[in-house]
């Protein structure tokens, strides 16, 4: 896919991941909208970047993703959309009665699933009307094995995962000239997970690879361990478990 000349939006794209990947988008000659829900960082940005187009929006709240819709539209449009925000609620114990368990979870699946698609369906015609156009969904190598303290957010990039290929199938029988890409991530090093002394990825190797993948037309791309991971889950799926929960406690867990 040429990306050049392309309108790409981000969202979650003040910081972390999305900001590294507006600054490459932009590097690879597209123009770049933004979103998130910090209006301080979003004004940052604007700074740094004055070419970058910033509107401060929440992905979990209908009323902000109709408005944005609408201001994207009188901004002439987008060919690409790029789910980057997401969220993740601290670990917990399952087994343990908590009333944060579903809260968690449904804060989780509206910002990292529900979200998705409310964009997507307010974006769909207009990224159909292009000559070329994508839609890229954030999953996450949770995706492929599930984090047992971690376990509504493997939920819910799941979802968003079976939810790609179909929506990939539909437009394809369609005719459709959107592709939509998935970006599985391993861990990356950013601010949600400053605590953590796992293993981590950089977000310009991530998006590096990323951009890389969309113009080679590579529909998934897994980026890091990512890629061994797959491969290591369909050969011995037990010994990759291990590998995503390297925690004594964790581990107990082994199914």
């Amino acid at each position: 896919m040429n990306i050049q000349n392309k309108t790409i939006l981000i969202t979650g794209g003040a910081s972390g991941i999305g900001l590294e990947a507006a600054k490459q988008f932009l590097a690879a000659g597209a123009k770049v909208i933004i979103t998130g829900r910090n209006k301080t960082k979003l004004d940052e940005v604007s700074k740094c970047y004055p070419e970058v187009t910033a509107i401060q929006s929440d992905a979990a709240n209908e009323t902000d993703a109709e408005a944005l819709f609408q201001q994207v539209n009188a901004l002439g449009g987008i060919d690409i959309l790029y789910h980057n925000a997401g969220v993740g609620v601290p670990p917990i114990n399952l087994g343990i009665p908590n009333k944060k368990h579903l809260e968690g979870a449904v804060y989780e699946m509206e910002v990292n699933y529900f979200g998705v698609i409310r964009l997507n369906n307010l974006f769909m015609d207009m990224l159909k009307s292009r000559p070329e156009a994508a839609i890229i969904h954030t999953t996450s190598i949770l995706s492929m094995i599930p984090s047992a303290m971690e376990a509504t957010y493997s939920s819910s990039k799941v979802a968003l995962a079976f939810y790609t290929i179909s929506l990939r199938k539909h437009l394809q029988v369609l005719d459709s000239s959107v592709k939509v890409f998935e970006l599985l991530p391993p861990l990356v090093d950013t601010d949600m997970v400053a605590d953590r002394d796992d293993k981590k990825i950089s977000p310009q190797a991530l998006v590096n690879g990323l951009l890389d993948g969309i113009k080679k037309d590579v529909l998934i791309i897994r980026v890091g361990d990512s890629k061994a991971v797959y491969l290591m889950n369909r050969l011995f799926p037990k010994f990759a478990y291990g590998l995503v929960n390297k925690k004594k406690a964790d581990r107990t867990l082994l199914p």
